[in-house]
């Protein structure tokens, strides 16, 4: 049987929430809008509703085709870019609809809340809707601020470009820091030369958006569904502006009261270790890949003191480029690679007997694929981390934490925490305030939610369900075991009790839960 957690507490009353805190043609348009009228299905009528106005439209422009989309009830939310400045300019956030695919919706659709930060939630349809979250409920898709559908879209080709090229470069070293900060600065100048403000994109305001989109369709109840990223958001959302949530799935916790580099080590350390685990727990794999987190940490140790540089094929294209693996990009990758856990004993093996190739050539495919290239909204990354992380995070801190995880690394690794390298400098650049103090603040509320995250999750620790579910007391915690970050896209089981939340928050079904079992780990002779 399957090792899996759940806890459920409920406490009874109402659900209150309080402070503790791309180029495709267009898709088919919707029905006309009918001014000011009420009735409709939501996504064909136009309201206005405070500083907020719905308009219906045709559906937005995608990076990728998305044919989930096709039938879609689609539209714009006009909002003001800072609602702290009397006459700041409006923006507008793209808005797509997604019908229940039974006919017959129930009365309160989901809200979907995209990862990231920075992600566009109007491209994750496919994802939501291939899980069947919308089997009898529609599902809402808004392009968050600055995301790729929204306008403005505060997105840069230069970082992306120049994370590709980093794959060829020492990873920490202070030669790339320079490049890298200077591709995040030309990256804030271009924006805030187009008139950005770049220090209203932040979940203070986003969520203020999903409020306001919410009262702008006319619907008096909404349930929210948010991966990655977007659980950070939902939570922060449910504490400012809890009316008309009726219950919230989060699903790869990123908790807004410890945001940073320091939980973002702590989650490396227990997704590597479920890997670890799993391995050690299947004969076939103890035996031939015995000892596998000291192989790994020992290879950390010895690509940082001397890296290796190699030449790899991208997937797809006859294009070669070149890679270098020392320690910092040893974590990075392995951070990725826990998504093809199966593969990850033997690629370690592989290059620990001096083979490069397998990782070398992951590690440089997902920097280089076109889905990583001119879609993330920068400005919204470092409107987060910047306003919300780095100020409440001290380098010391971040740095005693990569020293607990892993007190073998040297402390060049250390310093770095996978996925937020070089944050401070590039924060330093990026120059925008502190957002209040309260952005801190734990989530009290007692909206139903259903708190999921993947045993193999070493980008939100799977610790990080518990530790929001204490202040949640209706709340259902769920660890699938055996899966990585955003179970909902790669389990069935977690799709299956996501449907049974929506249906009884209070209640879902977990039983699917006893039937997991681990994965079979790829043994190469």
């Amino acid at each position: 049987m399957a090792r899996s957690h759940v806890r459920r507490s409920r406490t009874t009353g109402p659900a209150v929430a309080t402070a503790g805190l791309l180029l495709t043609g267009l898709l088919a348009a919707p029905a006309a809008a009918r001014e000011e009228t009420p009735g409709g299905a939501p996504g064909t009528v136009a309201r206005t509703v405070g500083d907020a106005r719905f308009e219906p439209g045709p559906c937005p422009k995608t990076a990728d085709p998305v044919p989930e989309l096709e039938g879609a009830r689609c539209g714009t939310l006009t909002v003001p870019e800072n609602r702290t400045k009397p006459g700041s300019r409006n923006i507008t956030l793209a808005v797509a609809i997604v019908p229940a695919a039974n006919g017959d919706p129930k009365p309160d659709p989901i809200v979907w809340l995209a990862g990231g930060p920075g992600d566009d939630a109007v491209g994750e349809a496919k994802m939501a809707v291939t899980g069947g979250l919308n089997r009898d409920r529609d599902v809402i898709f808004m392009s968050q601020r600055g995301t790729y559908s929204a306008d403005p879209a505060l997105t840069c080709r230069n970082i992306d470009e120049f994370n590709a090229r980093a794959t060829g470069l020492v990873y920490g070293a202070p030669a790339t820091e320079r490049q890298h900060v200077a591709a995040t600065k030309a990256c804030r100048d271009k924006l805030a030369a187009t008139g950005a403000d770049l220090a209203a994109y932040d979940d203070i305001e986003s969520a203020a958006d999903l409020a306001a989109l919410r009262t702008t369709l006319g619907l008096d109840q909404w349930n929210v569904f948010g991966i990655s990223y977007g659980t950070q958001l939902a939570l922060v959302y449910m504490r400012l502006h809890p009316e008309g949530i009726r219950s919230v799935g989060i699903d790869g916790v990123l908790p807004p009261s410890t945001g940073g580099s320091a939980v973002t080590w702590r989650a490396a350390k227990q997704g590597f270790d479920g890997v670890f685990k799993a391995c050690a727990e299947q004969p076939a794999c103890n035996r031939r890949y015995p000892n596998l987190a000291a192989t790994f940490e020992r290879l950390v140790r010895d690509l940082e003191a001397k890296p290796v540089t190699t030449t790899v094929t991208l997937p797809g294209s006859d294009k070669q480029v070149k890679v270098v693996l020392d320690g910092g990009a040893l974590v990075n990758w392995l951070t990725a690679a826990t998504h093809v856990a199966p593969q990850v004993p033997a690629a370690l093996d592989e290059l620990a007997r001096g083979e490069p190739r397998r990782i070398a050539q992951q590690w440089a495919s997902g920097k280089y694929s076109p889905q990583a290239i001119g879609r993330l909204s920068h400005g919204l990354v470092y409107g987060v981390f910047c306003g919300e992380w780095t100020p409440y995070e001290t380098e010391a801190e971040a740095l005693r934490a990569g020293q607990q995880a892993y007190p073998s690394f040297p402390r060049s690794v250390q310093e770095q925490a996978p996925g937020l390298t070089f944050l401070r400098p590039d924060c330093d650049v990026w120059d925008v305030p502190a957002a209040p103090r309260s952005i801190r603040d734990v989530t009290r509320s007692d909206i139903p939610t259903l708190v999921l995250s993947g045993g193999f999750d070493a980008q939100t620790a799977a610790a990080n369900g518990p530790y929001v579910a204490r202040t949640l007391p209706r709340s259902t915690v769920v660890t699938v075991p055996y899966e990585p970050h955003v179970v909902f896209a790669t389990s069935k089981c977690a799709q299956a009790i996501t449907l049974s939340f929506f249906d009884t928050p209070t209640d879902p079904d977990t039983g699917c839960l006893k039937d997991l079992k681990p994965p079979e780990f790829e043994i190469v002779p």
